[in-house]
């Protein structure tokens, strides 16, 4: 059985979690070492059950702790070149990765960790680099994709083969046309490489999802620029206007920026 929670989502801390029985992937650490030990303690777990550990970009909501976690509990960190030279650079990452322990993947080219066959992609964002996961552990695909600034092609194919989905869902765009935000901030948000609004994501998947797809879950949303209620909304009605709809094609829930969630069963 393969599960699911995410322990964050959002500018304050990012960080998911897949395991098994007998094995156990986190994809990015933005969150505090003592914050996430305690929320593994409250599931019963402990941060030595982790075994390998995947890293989306170097934004410091994705990495911040990244090196102590590594140092810590003696972890490999995989993610691309650039990456990792974006996390070196990084000065929010206080504590660095030792180089034996740096692991460098290429995207579009697969490989396996336990029990998880995991295949990187591209991601458009102003990072140095940006990865999505496609993994896949005993026939269930569970795919992630956050921090978009618009979706490719190479990325409508992987939400074509999801069976769960993790997308991002940043912002109203009205809100962040309207909103405090200086004028070059609102363009780099708005961008082609910026975050992906509610409406596109709702888009992103009216156009791309197929009947293999049994849940979705937001990402990233905004604190000033997106509420949980309007994303699900927004998403909602832009896939009932494709004839999509939710609660009976697949389930669609928003992750909490702060909050972790339940543990979701992947079948």
């Amino acid at each position: 059985m393969l599960r699911f929670i995410s322990f964050g989502s959002g500018s304050s801390g990012n960080c998911y979690y897949l395991y098994t029985e007998t094995d156990s992937l986190l994809i990015d650490i933005g969150v505090g070492i003592r914050t996430l030990k305690k929320h593994f303690h409250n599931y019963g777990m402990q941060l030595k059950d982790i075994q390998h550990v995947l890293i989306t970009h170097d934004h410091a909501d994705h990495v911040k702790s990244v090196g102590s976690l590594s140092r810590d509990y003696g972890l490999d960190i995989y993610t691309t070149h650039r990456v990792h030279t974006g996390i070196d650079h990084n000065c929010c990452v206080r504590c660095k990765i030792a180089p034996e322990r740096i692991k460098v993947i290429e995207k579009g080219k697969s490989f396996t960790l336990g029990s998880f066959e995991i295949t990187p992609f591209g991601v458009p964002h102003d990072s140095t680099d940006n990865v999505g996961y496609s993994i896949v552990v005993g026939g269930v695909t569970f795919c992630l994709m956050t921090d978009v600034g618009h979706i490719t092609d190479e990325m409508k194919g992987y939400i074509g083969s999801a069976n769960y989905l993790v997308i991002e869902s940043n912002h109203d765009e009205d809100m962040v046309r309207q909103g405090p935000y200086p004028m070059y901030l609102k363009t780099r948000i708005l961008g082609d490489t910026g975050h992906l609004s509610n409406n596109n994501c709702g888009l992103a998947l009216a156009e791309n999802a197929t009947e293999k797809l049994k849940q979705v879950w937001l990402c990233h949303l905004s604190e000033e620029n997106n509420h949980p209620e309007l994303a699900r909304k927004t998403v909602e009605s832009v896939l009932r206007s494709y004839g999509i709809i939710v609660g009976k094609d697949f389930k669609l829930e928003v992750l909490k920026r702060r909050t972790p969630s339940e543990i979701y069963e992947l079948k």
